[in-house]
């Protein structure tokens, strides 16, 4: 029996012209981003992340001002589309970065689950996702959704239609 070949590394880091065009994508070209306030702090291979800064048209419990649980939710499957599209981009380094960034016409959020574990206050929110499988037609997600001081505030996990 013969054993598969080792799949190709994942690379270290993306050019900043990769960078620079899924930022744009990610920040201005998918509006509702702008709307949640979405910036991108990270993207690697392996894992992305981004930022939310808390304001009053966040705001899902006026008592408290603890962010609506739409906002987390709608964050995090933004995050886990970023990390696939990461993902997508780090399998085809063999292609230019322009070529790459328009991979992700297809891609579409398929299942979504969310833990809403604390109340979302502070005045802004760390994002994480990584892809835990790429396959050829749905990838799999795993997302955070923290607080300013680091604490673990949501979860979630999704999959997302790639062809």
């Amino acid at each position: 029996m013969t054993k598969a070949p080792d799949p190709a590394p994942t690379p270290a880091e993306f050019e900043p012209a990769f960078i620079h065009g899924l930022k744009t994508i990610f920040e201005e070209r998918i509006v509702f981003n702008q709307v949640l306030g979405l910036k991108v702090t990270g993207l690697h291979p392996d894992h992305v992340t981004a930022r939310i800064d808390m304001r009053r048209e966040l705001v899902g419990h006026f008592s408290y001002n603890r962010v609506h649980g739409g906002v987390i939710s709608a964050g995090l499957d933004a995050m886990g589309g970023l990390a696939v599209m990461a993902a997508i981009g780090a399998r085809h380094m063999d292609e230019p970065p322009e070529q790459r960034l328009h991979r992700f016409a297809k891609l579409g959020t398929i299942d979504l689950r969310i833990d809403y574990l604390r109340p979302g206050i502070g005045d802004h929110f760390e994002l994480r996702a990584e892809v835990l499988r790429l396959g050829s037609r749905v990838a799999s997600t795993r997302m955070e959704f923290r607080g300013a001081d680091g604490k673990l505030l949501s979860t979630g996990a999704g999959a997302y239609i790639v062809s």
